[in-house]
């Protein structure tokens, strides 16, 4: 898999329609500012509000322009463990290299059933699975105890995207994991959090922020790993407001308006979510300013 930050991507539109050559654009920028993986249709991305047809074409997209450059990683998670299945095994043909399942949201399964849904999902793919972790949106949260019995018997489950926020929790769920399967990885899903899920013993981060600064958040994963916790800490602090910033409004409500001050995508989103608000964007554009960003 990897070790760094995974660009969760946006998807870009234009007057309704994905913007495939906006699209192009935006792995080619994600490439050159080496991020360590792409990350293609997940809760960034809009994915509630894709098509099938869609779905496909954006994965062949991306995958076309990648060229075996980065992972790419496909959300491919719903409330159904069938429909998974389904999302899973279309984006297992297209060639992906792994797929980010998030826990069934709405239905609110025990962990039991957390555990079933992803033993399932595990027995009929090849692929990796990422666990996806986001107590916040689904209304459930998977527990390090269930995340261990997952990475015990599940081998082709390679890690989790944790954004429980909770990092009393993540730092549990680490301790543990050492001590039964070294190779699990654990990513941060939050920015703000990222560096200290990667002093802790983390793998990298998930990230929201490096759609519009993705050397920064490279460089500052690269840090963190690599045992610079001084260079890691400047980046992290640097741009510690910005990330805050980047959930004023649901994300990826504040990133398609701080990536459309770039000039890099449209501020256009799909019903039910709306462009961010004036306050907003004026945040944003001071903010980034102050980064460096535009």
């Amino acid at each position: 898999m990897f070790d760094g930050v995974m660009t969760a991507m946006v998807t870009p539109f234009k007057n309704g329609e994905v913007d495939y050559e906006s699209l192009r654009r935006f792995v080619e920028f994600q490439i050159e500012n080496a991020v360590d993986a792409l990350l293609v249709l997940g809760t960034t991305g809009e994915a509630p509000t894709i098509s099938d047809g869609e779905r496909e074409r954006i994965i062949g997209t991306v995958l076309e322009v990648n060229d075996g450059k980065l992972p790419i990683i496909v959300g491919a998670g719903t409330n159904s463990t069938e429909k998974s299945l389904k999302l899973i095994k279309s984006a297992e043909k297209q060639g992906v290299d792994g797929v980010l399942v998030v826990t069934p949201y709405y239905n609110k399964p025990t962990q039991d059933g957390l555990y079933q849904h992803f033993k399932y999902l595990s027995e009929r793919t090849s692929l990796k699975i990422i666990v996806y972790n986001v107590p916040g949106r689904t209304g459930v949260n998977i527990l390090p105890e269930t995340v261990l019995r997952i990475a015990q018997d599940l081998r082709n489950v390679v890690g989790i995207k944790e954004a429980s926020g909770n990092i009393a929790q993540i730092d549990k769920l680490m301790i543990e994991l050492r001590k039964t399967r070294e190779d699990f990885k654990v990513w941060s899903g939050n920015d703000d959090q990222a560096f200290h899920v990667m002093n802790s013993g983390g793998n990298g981060v998930i990230s929201v922020l490096s759609n519009i600064a993705p050397k920064q958040v490279a460089d500052m994963c690269r840090y963190a790993l690599d045992g610079n916790v001084i260079e890691a800490r400047k980046i992290h602090q640097r741009f510690f407001k910005l990330m805050k910033a980047l959930f004023v409004e649901t994300n990826p409500i504040p990133v398609k308006s701080a990536l459309s001050l770039m000039g890099l995508v449209r501020n256009e989103l799909r019903l039910p979510l709306t462009p961010a608000k004036e306050t907003t964007t004026k945040l944003l554009e001071t903010l980034m300013r102050e980064c460096g960003l535009i």
